[in-house]
């Protein structure tokens, strides 16, 4: 008899739980009309104005024209350094003036890196002969000679 005692209440719980669980919505106000949706589409147009400044257009390049130059140059009067022909660097020195190095042999890393290392001497000077470029990747390479720039007519 326990037994379908047990059932009988067990039936009775799950009567109750079910009640409870389909009753919950309506007490809570789930049972009003679900509204309307209504839609909107805002479109947004926008206008972007850029301003480009006039220039002047860019100057000719100028075509320098080699010189003979000195053997040595004063590390302190070193500016910048430009890449020229194969086999080549510009060197800008204070006050505007260049000097075209020329390489004993085409050195393509100073090319790839377009930069480079240079140690001057204990006189602090570079030297034709004597101080050696070195590229990034580690390779050296030597100057042959110093050629004075100018402006070509």
């Amino acid at each position: 008899m326990n037994s379908s005692a047990d059932m009988l209440r067990r039936y009775r719980n799950l009567a109750a739980i079910a009640s409870l669980t389909l009753t919950t919505p309506a007490l809570l106000g789930a049972t009003d009309p679900i509204p309307a949706v209504r839609y909107a589409q805002v479109v947004i147009r926008e206008r972007v104005v850029i301003r480009v400044p006039r220039t002047a257009p860019p100057p000719a390049p100028t075509r320098w024209k080699e010189r003979k130059g000195p053997r040595c140059i004063a590390a302190q009067q070193l500016a910048g350094a430009l890449p020229a022909e194969e086999g080549a660097i510009d060197i800008v020195l204070t006050g505007g003036k260049r000097v075209r190095a020329r390489l004993a042999r085409a050195c393509r890393q100073i090319d790839y890196y377009s930069s480079f290392y240079i140690r001057p001497g204990p006189d602090g000077q570079i030297c034709a002969d004597r101080d050696p470029i070195r590229t990034r990747a580690g390779r050296t390479c030597d100057i042959e000679r110093f050629r004075s720039l100018v402006p070509a007519r």
